[in-house]
C-alpha cells in the first residue's frame, strides 16, 4: 500500500487551485518559498526526528532537545538563515525549548524596557547566543495580578547597586521557560525601592549562571519545576523557580528606558511615555494569535483527512460503508472548526498590522489608539486560545478512539497548547480588561468622543440600539452587511445592558465583581464581532482566484453562522435577530457545509504541512492510516517481549492460584 495515495479521490473533488490557496494561508508567495523550504529541510534532517518523543524520559528529552537547538543554530549560521528563515526553522522544529523564550520574551524585553546603550550591550550578547535569557515575572503566588509580585530590588547607594531578593516562599519565580536549567540570564521583574520607598514592578537584567561551568551564581536557588501533562509534550521545556539571597546587581542592569535610579538613589522617570511597554505586549499577544490558528490547524487537517479516511456504518448488500466525514453529525462539529483556523489566521494577519501602527503612532507620540489596541489584543489572545484548546480536544474526539493514541498526533498537541489559556494573562482575566474598556467607551458615548478602531460600530449606537435585521431568507445571511449588523447589534446591547445594570451600584467596582460572569460574555461578543468582520474584509481583498475566493467566502459565513447558532440565546435576548432569522440562519448553515464536502481534504491540504510537521498517523498526508498504526503499535516497548516483563513473579501465580506461595 506504500505509494498510494488514499485520499486522491478526495483531492480531485476540488472546486478550487490549493497551490494559490496555499499562498493565500501563508501570507504572500515569498512568505509560502521561505515556509515551504524550511519546513521541507527540518522533515529531511535526521537530527529532528521526533516520533519517539513519547518513549523518551524526561532526561532523555530534555538532552534531546538541547541537541535540537545547538544543531538548529548550527544549520542558521552554516545556511546564513535571514531571521525571518530562522525563525521559521525553530517552528517547524516543533519542541517547546529555551530558545522560544531567548527570542520571544528576553530580547523584545530588552528591546522595548532597554535604553540604546543597555540594547548595545545586551542584544549584542544575546542576538550570538553567548548569553541565554528567560523572563523572569510569574511567581508562585502571583501570576495575572503583576502588581502583587513580591520579589524585591533595593537599592544601595553606598555600592551603587540593587539587592534583589526573595522575601517569601510565594515571592520564588515560578513557571518561566528555560529558566530551570539552561538561562544564564534572565530579566527579572521586581519591586523597586529605593530611599525607602515602593515605586512597583520595574525589570532588571540579572546573570544567573556561570558562563564557564553553568553553575549558579551565589545565593541564587534555582530548578525545574517538573513533570507537566502529557508525554513528550511540554516537558521538553525547562521551566523553572528562582529564589534570590540579597543577590547584588549594578545599578545599571536595571531597565532604564522608561524610569531610572541616578547614583544617588533618586527615582527619575524618563522623558519616554510608559507607553511604549504597550507594543511590546501587542507584539507578543500577535505572535500568539497566529501560534492559535497554527494549533488549531494542525489538529483539524488530521481530523479532516482522518474523516475522509474513515468508514463507518451505511454499508447496503455488501457495499461500502459511509466515510465518517459525510455525516452531518461530523461536519458540524468539524467544519466550523476549519472555518476557525483560516478566521483565526486571518485576524492574525490584521493583528500584524495593527502592530506596526501602533508601533508608528508610538513613535510619533500618538497614544489616542493605544487603550484600543491594548483591549482589543487581550481580547482576541483570550478567544483565540480558549476556542483553540476547545478545538484540539473536539478534534480528538471526531477522531474516535484511535485520536487518543499518542501517534495520532492530537494528545500532545493539546497538552503543549493548552497552557496558552493561562500564559501571558489567564483568559478570564484578559476579557475582563476588555469589559471594562468597553464600560468606558459606552460611558463616553453621550460625551462626543468618537470611539476609534475596533470599537468604531459603538459610534452607531442610536441605530444599532434600535435596528432590527431584514433577513427574510435563508440566501440573506450571506449578506456580509446583514451578518456584520446583527454581531455589531449583539455586542453593542451587551456591553450597554451591562453599563445600565452597573449604574445601579453606587460602589462601582463593587458592581463590576457581581457582574463579572456578564461582563466577560459582553467582551466575548466584541472579540467574536472583531474576528468576523476581519475575516468579512479579507474577503473584500484581492485574493486568489474564484475558486480560491468562493471557498473562503464560504469558510466565512460558515465561521459567522455558527457563532450565531452557538450563541443563539444573546442574538435573541438582545432582540438582534428573531427565531425565524435563527432558523433561517442553521438553513443557510447547511447548506455551506454540503458546498464545503467536496473541498475539504483540498482546505487543509492548502495549509502545506509536511508528515514530519504534523506528526500524526492519522493525518497523513496519503491517508495510509491503519498499516502505519500497526507499524506505530509494534514500536511501543511493551511488545519488545512476547512475555510480559513480571509474568513470572505477579502473573503466573494468579492464572494458576498460586498466591500463597508467590512471593508478591
Amino acid at each position: 500500500m506504500e505509494g498510494i495515495d488514499h485520499l486522491a479521490d478526495e483531492r480531485n473533488k476540488a472546486e478550487f487551485d490549493v497551490e494559490e490557496m496555499k499562498i493565500v494561508w501563508a501570507g504572500s508567495r515569498h512568505a509560502f518559498e521561505v515556509s515551504d523550504r524550511i519546513a521541507r529541510l527540518v522533515a529531511s534532517d535526521p537530527v529532528f526526528e521526533k516520533s519517539n518523543r513519547a518513549r523518551l524520559s524526561r532526561k532523555e528529552l530534555f538532552k534531546s532537545t538541547l541537541r535540537k537547538c545547538a544543531h538548529a543554530f548550527k544549520r542558521i549560521i552554516e545556511l546564513r538563515l535571514s531571521e525571518e528563515e530562522a525563525g521559521r526553522l525553530r517552528h517547524f522544529i516543533d519542541q517547546p525549548a529555551y530558545v522560544d523564550l531567548h527570542w520571544g520574551m528576553f530580547v523584545p524585553a530588552i528591546k522595548g524596557q532597554g535604553t540604546e546603550e543597555q540594547q548595545k550591550k545586551w542584544l549584542s550578547l544575546a542576538n550570538k547566543m553567548q548569553i541565554i535569557g528567560c523572563y523572569a515575572q510569574t511567581e508562585l503566588g502571583h501570576g495575572s495580578n503583576v502588581q502583587g509580585l513580591e520579589t524585591t530590588a533595593t537599592f544601595d547607594p553606598k555600592t551603587d547597586e540593587f539587592v534583589i531578593h526573595t522575601p517569601t516562599q510565594t515571592a520564588s519565580k515560578w513557571w518561566p521557560g528555560g529558566l530551570g536549567k539552561v538561562s544564564t540570564h534572565a530579566v527579572v521583574y521586581a519591586r523597586l525601592i529605593t530611599n525607602g520607598k515602593d515605586y512597583g514592578i520595574h525589570g532588571f537584567i540579572v546573570q544567573l549562571r556561570s558562563l564557564e561551568d553553568h553553575s549558579p551564581l551565589p545565593n541564587i536557588t534555582v530548578g525545574d519545576i517538573g513533570t507537566k501533562m502529557g508525554n513528550g509534550a511540554y516537558n521538553s521545556m525547562d521551566n523553572g523557580f528562582l529564589m534570590f539571597d540579597h543577590v547584588r546587581i549594578p545599578r545599571d542592569q536595571m531597565l532604564m528606558r522608561l524610569s531610572k535610579v541616578t547614583r544617588e538613589g533618586k527615582y527619575v522617570p524618563s522623558d519616554v511615555p510608559k507607553q511604549l511597554v504597550y507594543g511590546t505586549m501587542v507584539y507578543v499577544r500577535q505572535t500568539i494569535v497566529a501560534d492559535a490558528s497554527n494549533a488549531l490547524s494542525r489538529a483539524v487537517c488530521i481530523a479532516t483527512r482522518y474523516s475522509a479516511v474513515r468508514r463507518q456504518f451505511g454499508a447496503h448488500n455488501g457495499g461500502i460503508e459511509t466515510q465518517v466525514i459525510d455525516y452531518k453529525t461530523q461536519q458540524n462539529r468539524l467544519f466550523p472548526l476549519l472555518a476557525s483556523a483560516y478566521a483565526f489566521r486571518f485576524v492574525g494577519e490584521w493583528l500584524k498590522w495593527l502592530y506596526t501602527d501602533v508601533t508608528e503612532r508610538l513613535a510619533a507620540s500618538d497614544f489616542a489608539t493605544l487603550p484600543e489596541a491594548h483591549a482589543c489584543t487581550a481580547g482576541l489572545k483570550s478567544l483565540t486560545t480558549t476556542a483553540t484548546a476547545d478545538g484540539i480536544e473536539e478534534c480528538r474526539k471526531l477522531c474516535g478512539g484511535h485520536g487518543y493514541l499518542w501517534c495520532s498526533g492530537l494528545p500532545e498537541l493539546f497538552a503543549v497548547y493548552v497552557p496558552a489559556c493561562t500564559y501571558e494573562g489567564d483568559n478570564v482575566v484578559l476579557q475582563l480588561q476588555v469589559a471594562r474598556f468597553l464600560m468606558k467607551t459606552v460611558a463616553q458615548l453621550g460625551s462626543g468622543k468618537v470611539p476609534v478602531g475596533t470599537t468604531a460600530y459603538m459610534g452607531r449606537a442610536a441605530h444599532l440600539l434600535q435596528c432590527r435585521s431584514g433577513v427574510q431568507k435563508a440566501e440573506d445571511w450571506l449578506n456580509p452587511d446583514a451578518v456584520l449588523e446583527a454581531f455589531e447589534a449583539r455586542a453593542l446591547r451587551m456591553a450597554v445592558t451591562c453599563a445600565k445594570n452597573l449604574s445601579k451600584f453606587e460602589n462601582q467596582e463593587q458592581g463590576f465583581q457581581e457582574l463579572l460572569a456578564d461582563l466577560v460574555e459582553a467582551a466575548i461578543a466584541h472579540c467574536q464581532l472583531i474576528v468576523v468582520s476581519k475575516f468579512i474584509a479579507k474577503l473584500e481583498q484581492d485574493i486568489g482566484g474564484k475558486g480560491v475566493k468562493k471557498q473562503l467566502n464560504n469558510l466565512c459565513y460558515i465561521y459567522a453562522l455558527y457563532l450565531l447558532h452557538k450563541h443563539l440565546g444573546d442574538f435573541l435576548s438582545t432582540n438582534s435577530i428573531t427565531p425565524k432569522q435563527a432558523s433561517l440562519a442553521n438553513d443557510q448553515l447547511r447548506s455551506l457545509y454540503s458546498q464545503v464536502r467536496p473541498n475539504a481534504v483540498a482546505l487543509v491540504d492548502a495549509f502545506n504541512y509536511t508528515d514530519h510537521y504534523l506528526n500524526s498517523v492519522l493525518g497523513r498526508y496519503d491517508g495510509n492510516v491503519y498499516p502505519k498504526l500497526f507499524e506505530e503499535a509494534w514500536k511501543d516497548p511493551l511488545n519488545d517481549s512476547v512475555v510480559p516483563d513480571g509474568y513470572h513473579e505477579y502473573l503466573r501465580p494468579v492464572l494458576k492460584q498460586q498466591l500463597r506461595t508467590a512471593r508478591l
